[in-house]
């Protein structure tokens, strides 16, 4: 496995910037279009967040301002960029490993980075996707009112806010199984969610589960969109910047390291 890396890793620096550049264009395109071309995938992880939003957000808000429709766009679209992360990263990659494609993309003259760079831009095109989805609800169905620069920062918050949680995803891809990947990815997305205050408000959490929050890359992404839409905590938004940054690059290192090794 390692001399198949090594063999792609020369083959993708022996190429001209152009086709090095058609390469990942390439690749970036085949998996965009993998991923559309599979409403399994697409129609729950753009669906369900919308649903949720439209329940409790247009149905059950109704008649009660749009204060908690705007805190609950933030609260959502957290949840919504979460799940192309994990699942596209996570549960793609363990099943990719398992029937051999990973070691056939190995394989490949293609540059090593593009796989991976591939899903990371479907994960965030995919996030931008919910976000955009969400915020239409909000201001047509639930009538809450977002300046253009409210909108510009929560879409461009929660793309780049998937990077975080496509390294857990990758992460999770090199430790699971292809078939226990969605039930150990489940496992994880869910109770993040809970735990981070997205469901439920942090307030009447038990004290350790509301000291916990702080742990989960949800919440501090959770900060930055209800900032974003007007729900900021007083101060800075950049320590939760920095975590985001710091989980995203260890993480990352850690996914990376047992990638070379146990491929």
């Amino acid at each position: 496995m390692n001399a198949i890396a090594s063999t792609t890793e020369s083959a993708g620096h022996g190429m001209g910037a152009s086709r090095l550049a058609g390469a990942y264009l390439q690749e970036m395109r085949a998996e965009i279009l993998r991923y559309l071309r599979s409403p399994g995938f697409v129609l729950p992880t753009v669906l369900f967040p919308a649903t949720f939003y439209l329940m409790f957000a247009v149905v059950v808000g109704m008649g009660r301002g749009n204060d908690g429709a705007r805190f609950l766009l933030g609260t959502y679209s957290t949840f919504g960029v979460m799940a192309p992360a994990l699942f596209g990263f996570g549960v793609s990659l363990a099943l990719e490993r398992h029937n051999g494609l990973l070691t056939l993309k190995r394989a490949l003259p293609m540059p090593p980075a593009a796989y991976l760079l591939a899903k990371m831009v479907m994960a965030m095109l995919m996030a931008l996707v919910v976000v955009m989805l969400l915020q239409m609800l909000a201001v047509f169905a639930a009538d809450v009112q977002l300046s253009p620069a409210q909108s510009l920062r929560l879409a461009v918050t929660c793309t780049l806010g998937a990077l975080p949680f496509c390294a857990l995803g990758l992460l999770l891809g090199t430790v699971v199984k292809g078939e226990a990947a969605p039930a150990v990815v489940n496992l994880v997305y869910l109770p993040m969610a809970l735990l981070s205050g997205l469901w439920f408000p942090l307030s009447i959490m038990p004290p350790l589960l509301r000291w916990m929050a702080p742990v989960w890359p949800s919440h501090h992404l959770n900060m930055l969109a209800q900032s974003a839409v007007g729900f900021g905590e007083p101060g800075s938004p950049w320590p939760h910047v920095a975590w985001l940054a710091v989980f995203t690059v260890v993480v990352t290192a850690l996914a990376a390291r047992r990638l070379r090794r146990m491929g």
